[in-house]
């Protein structure tokens, strides 16, 4: 199942990015900092046409912290780029960004040059949290589902620094099958657009893999070694009490425990992926769309032959 989901809003919101982006000196990216290859949205890089960039990791407290400090190594590395990890414990987010967004533009800045951010991110990553951390009161509404802003805001961040919030968004087409699985177990993708059986498999392959111990310590499930996801899956509803009549596991409600537990942090700290994952999944999933593209330029001609045999 591909994981895909780009509603109306999001559209209008990507119009309204391109338009607000030509005033723009530095395009902040929120990202989470479990998934942040998966969570970074290519259609930003593309609207924002190399301008400065401020890639924060949010949720760092809910990550691995030895593969956060990879991920903020990786994106420093990257040209016009600045990176910071960010979560709500932070005392004083505000300035971290001033003095990141000051970096990345140092000709902008005054009374005559205010220097002008766009915030970015995909949705319920807590960029609305942090604007109301910044600003010290609620003026961005704020949830556990995805979709909540829905319009742009301006912000005075500082006296000579606008602000411009804009709603979450994803992109149209994710290609990436990881990437998408990945969203869809943070929180990031509307529910009527994912099975929840099959993302929560797909997430306990990789914790299998990455942190048995953590999934141990959360569900007692003892040595998983040989064990399938499934099979994972089942003894977590068990010890659980997602029992059906008959003695049946209750898979959904088994699944809607590994994902609440996932997103509250309950399982321990997590990061979904490495930069050298990423990139690997990238790197795949683009030569993929190379290859389904040329097949369906051959499928085109070869019936376009065949019209020409038909009228001949």
């Amino acid at each position: 199942m591909a994981i895909q989901w780009f509603p109306g809003h999001m559209n209008k919101a990507k119009k309204e990015l391109e338009e607000r982006l030509g005033g723009i000196d530095v395009v902040i990216e929120m990202l989470d900092a479990r998934l942040p290859g998966s969570s970074a949205n290519p259609m930003i890089a593309r609207l924002a046409r190399g301008k400065p960039a401020l890639k924060v990791l949010n949720k760092q407290d809910l990550a691995d912290a030895r593969v956060t400090e990879q991920w903020l190594k990786w994106y420093r590395n990257q040209p016009g780029t600045q990176a910071l990890g960010l979560d709500a414990s932070d005392a004083a987010p505000a300035q971290k960004l001033v003095a990141a967004c000051r970096e990345l533009a140092p000709g902008r800045g005054g009374v005559e040059k205010p220097l002008r951010v766009v915030i970015c991110g995909i949705p319920n990553v807590g960029k609305s949290t942090l604007i109301n951390s910044l600003m010290g009161r609620r003026i961005a509404k704020t949830g556990n589902e995805p979709g909540i802003t829905k319009g742009q805001q301006r912000i005075m961040l500082a006296d000579d620094i606008e602000l411009f919030d804009t709603p979450g968004m994803l992109w149209p087409k994710i290609i990436v099958p990881q990437g998408g699985y990945n969203l869809a177990a943070s929180g990031a993708v509307g529910r009527n657009a994912l099975d929840e059986e099959e993302v929560v498999l797909e997430l306990l392959l990789y914790l299998m893999k990455r942190y048995p111990t953590e999934l141990d310590a959360r569900y007692k499930i003892g040595d998983i070694d040989g064990l399938q996801d499934w099979q994972v899956l089942e003894l977590i509803g068990k010890k659980r009490g997602a029992v059906l009549p008959g003695g049946r596991i209750n898979i959904q409600k088994a699944s809607e425990i590994v994902l609440t537990d996932f997103r509250d942090g309950n399982i321990g700290r997590i990061s979904l992926e490495l930069p050298e994952e990423w990139a690997a999944w990238e790197k795949a999933a683009k030569e993929h769309e190379v290859l389904r593209a040329a097949q369906k330029e051959d499928a085109r001609l070869e019936r376009e032959e065949k019209k020409k045999g038909v009228r001949k």
